[in-house]
C-alpha cells in the first residue's frame, strides 16, 4: 500500500512539507509506503472545461504540467494527504488551479480511497482552508480521515512549525488513522467485501 502526499507550497521545503513529513513518518510506522509530490513553481493552468481529459484515451488533462505528472502518481496510490499553505483564508492559489484540474481529470483514481487535507497558517484563515479542500474528497467519493483536531498546525516557517506541539500531535494522529482506515480497507477486501454498488449518475439541472 502507498500514500500520495502532495504539498501546494511553493517552497518545496517549508512549513507544508515539515506538516506533511509529519503525517509521513507514522504511516512509514505502519509498514505502508509514502511519496511526497511538490506542485512546484511552475505556473498551473486553470480548469477551462474542454472536456479532453474525459474523451481522450489517456484520461489525462489538455495542459501537461504538474497536474499530468500527479495524475500519475495517484493511479498507484491506496491514499491521498493533500497540503497547502493558507493564503487569504484558503489554500493557495497554485493548489487551488492543481486541485480544480486534478480532481476533474483524475476522479476515477480517487473514489473509495482515503484522503484526508491539512493546512499550515501563520495565524488565521485555517479553518477556511481547511473545509476548501475537504469539498474536493467528499464530492468524490473518498473516505475522509480524521484526527483528534482539525488537521492544521501553525507556524511561519518550519522551525516554527514544529514548536506547535498540538498542531503536530493532530498531524501525528492523523497519519496512524491513515494507516488504520488503509489496513481495515485491505481486509475488507481479503475477505470478500464489494466496493459499494454505483448507481447511472442523475443530474438536475434547476432552470430549465
Amino acid at each position: 500500500m502507498k500514500v500520495l502526499l502532495i504539498n501546494g507550497s511553493p517552497h518545496e521545503k517549508g512549513s507544508t512539507y515539515t506538516a506533511l513529513l509529519e503525517v509521513a513518518k507514522e504511516i512509514e510506522k505502519a509498514g505502508i509506503k509514502t511519496e511526497l509530490f511538490h506542485v512546484g513553481t511552475k505556473p498551473i493552468r486553470g480548469c477551462m472545461a474542454c472536456g479532453q481529459c474525459r474523451t481522450s484515451q489517456s484520461g489525462l488533462c489538455a495542459y501537461d504540467d504538474a497536474v499530468n505528472a500527479g495524475l500519475a502518481k495517484a493511479k498507484d496510490a491506496d491514499g491521498f494527504v493533500f497540503g497547502s499553505p493558507v493564503h487569504f483564508a484558503g489554500a493557495s492559489g497554485m493548489m487551488t488551479s492543481f486541485m480544480d484540474r486534478f480532481f476533474y481529470a483524475g476522479r476515477a483514481a480517487f473514489a473509495y480511497k482515503p484522503g484526508a487535507a491539512i493546512v499550515v497558517c501563520r495565524r488565521g484563515g485555517s479553518t477556511a482552508a481547511f473545509e476548501q479542500l475537504n469539498k474536493y474528497l467528499t464530492i468524490s467519493s473518498m473516505p475522509v480521515v480524521s484526527s483528534q483536531y482539525w488537521n492544521m498546525v501553525h507556524g511561519n516557517s518550519p522551525e516554527e512549525v514544529v514548536q506547535d506541539l498540538e498542531g503536530m500531535q493532530t498531524l501525528r494522529t492523523l497519519g496512524k488513522n491513515m494507516a488504520w482506515l488503509l489496513k481495515c480497507i485491505e481486509a475488507g477486501k481479503n475477505s470478500g467485501v464489494p466496493l459499494p454498488e454505483k448507481e447511472a449518475a442523475a443530474r438536475t439541472n434547476f432552470i430549465r
